[in-house]
């Protein structure tokens, strides 16, 4: 039986390295190693013989099998890169790779730092787990302030700090506002934070996790104007020349006074249609940073002045034509079929 297997083997072998076409090898590979084919049938032998013959004579049929597989992947190696050679011309361009891309929001991002680096401000980023008295208390919202209630914060389960308080999600970019001030200690700041924000927020136009971003400006005889300039420089670069601003008064604890923040509709230019019904998009919040958020950040309010504004990347991107979201929340769903359009 020894020999019927060196036998087969040699016999296999042969065959193989005179195969000229990858059908040929496939039936090479049936007749041999197939569930009917020769070495199976050596293989049922087995039973007959005694246990040493059968430990002996049952390497060499693993010897056999790993050979005659060795042989036929190098054989079908050559033959496929033989037909490769058959024909080649370095002129056709080669077939590119299906690439992916970035994500929609990591794109908003990019485009909004460099529209507002054009101008001179400084990209930053603050933590997303925060002390509770960067987040509320000194943006001017003191503890049970009724103000608070608005964020629909996210505590986290730690010790409580005796300086800074409680430990929470970040719930707004504002939190930056005092550590930019902090860590520059003078004027001129001109800052734009991008980072997560967290609220206990779900339903078609809120995300329980979403971007902001966040502009801070401080200087001597800073006023509205600067900050009316700013909105719309960041309206028609982001939105096309077409796109015009408007702040309406509101209230908000860290600016005084403090302004809503709306851009022109760039589906039907003001007129009104279905996606904004008044010809108008609410964005976010502005206002004149507030002197005693300067006070927390060792800023003199009677020497400098200055504006903030927060909006979302994610509201703000949805407003741009092409893209027809009627729930915010399909941005962060796995659905390729949507995000494989951007």
């Amino acid at each position: 039986m020894e020999q019927t297997l060196h036998n087969l083997k040699n016999q296999a072998l042969a065959q193989i390295i005179s195969a000229e076409s990858l059908e040929e090898l496939k039936n090479i590979r049936v007749s041999y190693l197939g569930r009917k084919g020769q070495i199976n049938k050596v293989t049922e032998e087995l039973k007959n013989l005694g246990t040493d013959e059968r430990k002996a004579l049952g390497r060499l049929l693993n010897d056999t099998k790993q050979a005659l597989e060795d042989a036929l992947t190098n054989r079908i190696q050559e033959l496929t890169h033989a037909k490769r050679q058959e024909w080649l011309d370095p002129t056709v361009p080669g077939i590119e790779p299906e690439r992916g891309h970035l994500h929609l929001v990591t794109q908003a991002i990019e485009e909004i730092s460099r529209i507002f680096e054009k101008i001179g401000f400084t990209r930053v980023r603050y933590p997303e787990v925060e002390w509770d008295w960067f987040a509320f208390e000194s943006l001017n919202m003191p503890k049970e302030h009724p103000a608070r209630d608005e964020w629909e914060t996210f505590f986290v389960d730690a010790p409580e700090n005796k300086k800074w308080g409680k430990i929470v999600l970040t719930p707004h970019t504002s939190s930056g506002q005092v550590r930019e001030m902090m860590r520059l200690k003078k004027p001129p700041i001109r800052m734009i934070n991008i980072a997560k924000c967290y609220r206990r927020q779900s339903d078609v136009t809120h995300n329980p996790m979403f971007h902001q971003f966040e502009g801070l400006v401080v200087d001597k005889g800073i006023n509205i104007t600067h900050l009316k300039g700013t909105i719309d420089h960041f309206a028609k670069s982001f939105y096309g020349p077409t796109a015009i601003s408007r702040i309406r008064p509101f209230h908000f604890m860290f600016t005084e006074p403090s302004f809503e923040v709306d851009f022109s509709c760039i589906h039907c230019n003001g007129k009104g249609c279905r996606f904004c019904k008044s010809g108008w998009h609410e964005v976010g919040g502005a206002g004149m940073v507030q002197p005693n958020v300067l006070k927390a950040g060792g800023i003199d309010p009677k020497e400098y002045s200055g504006f903030a504004f927060g909006w979302g990347v994610e509201r703000a991107q949805l407003l741009k034509p092409g893209i027809e979201l009627d729930d915010i929340r399909t941005l962060y769903s796995t659905d390729l079929r949507y995000l494989k359009q951007f």
